[in-house]
This record gives structure tokens, sequence and C-alpha cells, in this order.
């Protein structure tokens, strides 16, 4: 019922910025919590933030803390993740998560539903 397609990768030097966007269609995306993920070359996905159904609740991975904003516009059916001071480990393919259980999301268990990804490229 949701579909998901995410934008706004690129290459960024580091300290630079970049914003995400995942563009979701279906009747029930307000029902779903969301949450990005990355998988970086010859490593596991990592979980990276979390938002709830009404966008109340917010959360992320320690090593994003303080830098990420993980937000959402319902009206739009749209969330994004705002990434500043970006770090040559934050380069990854990035992927749009949408799950009925925000805790799941928060734990690295998110399923139901994902983006294709979208590539972030940090340089030194």
């Amino acid at each position: 019922q949701v579909q998901l397609v995410e934008s706004g990768g690129g290459a960024v030097q580091a300290g630079g910025s970049l914003r995400l966007s995942c563009a979701a269609s279906g009747r029930s995306f307000v029902s779903y919590s969301m949450g990005w993920y990355r998988q970086a070359p010859g490593k596991e996905r990592e979980y990276v933030a979390a938002i709830s159904w009404s966008g109340g609740s917010r959360d992320y991975a320690a090593s994003v803390k303080g830098r990420f904003t993980i937000s959402r516009d319902n009206a739009k059916k749209a969330v994004y993740l705002q990434m500043n001071e970006l770090k040559p480990e934050d380069t990854a393919v990035y992927y749009c998560n949408a799950d009925t259980t925000y805790t799941d999301i928060v734990l690295g268990k998110g399923g139901h539903y994902w983006g294709q990804g979208t590539q972030v490229t940090v340089s030194s």
C-alpha cells in the first residue's frame, strides 16, 4: 500500500550538508512510522533515524545524533533527513523505510516497505 522513492543524495566535502527526501504514495501513509537506514560497502545495513506517524517521537543512532534531523510532512506525504556536519564515514546508500511499529524501526528491525536507496558520498 506504500511506495517509497528516495532522492537528494550526492557527493559533498566533509563538514558539508545534504537533505534527503523520501516521496511516498499510498492511502495509508499517515499510519506508518518512518525511518532511514544506510549501508556502506562491505558493511551490514545500519539504522540511522526514526520518526513516529505523528512526528512527535524521533530517534537517532548514536553515530548521527546532533548532526542529522529526521522530519515528515504528512500533507506532502514526504519524509526528510537533513544531514549536517557530514563525515567520510557517513558515506553509504541511504534507504527510506515505512513500518507500522515505530519501535521496530528504532531496534533496527524495520520492515514492510523500502525505497530503492540514494547514494551519499562524503570526501575528506
